[in-house]
C-alpha cells in the first residue's frame, strides 16, 4: 500500500519541486501535477506529486495520518480526525459525499 503524504512546496526546480512535510524535506518530480510554486501543498506518493491540494485538505490528510500512526503504536482511535468520519455522517450526508449531490 503507497500513502500519499501532504507536502509543501519550499523551492522550484525544473520538473522538481523540494518540499516539507510530516518532518522530513523531499525532492518529488512535479510531472504529473505541472507548474508548482512554493507554499502550494502536494499529495506526494514516494517521490512523486500526484495531486495539488489546499492546506485544508492537507491537514485533514495530516490529522487522517496521525490517526492511523497512533492505531499502530497502540493508542485507541478515539483522536480528532479533523472532519467528518463516514461512521458519524447521516444518511444525507453519505449520499452527498458518495454522489457528490
Amino acid at each position: 500500500m503507497c500513502i500519499g503524504i501532504p507536502m509543501q512546496v519550499g523551492a522550484v526546480e525544473p520538473g522538481h519541486a523540494v518540499c516539507e512535510g510530516r518532518g522530513e524535506r523531499r525532492r518529488v518530480s512535479t510531472a504529473l501535477v505541472g507548474a508548482v510554486a512554493p507554499g502550494d501543498w502536494l499529495l506526494v506518493f514516494l517521490v512523486d506529486a500526484r495531486e495539488r491540494i489546499d492546506a485544508a485538505r492537507a491537514t485533514e490528510v495530516n490529522a487522517a495520518l496521525d490517526l492511523v500512526l497512533g492505531a499502530m503504536q497502540g493508542r485507541g482511535a478515539d483522536g480528532d480526525a479533523g472532519f467528518a468520519l463516514p461512521s458519524r455522517m447521516s444518511a444525507q450526508q453519505l449520499r452527498q459525499l458518495a454522489t457528490g449531490r
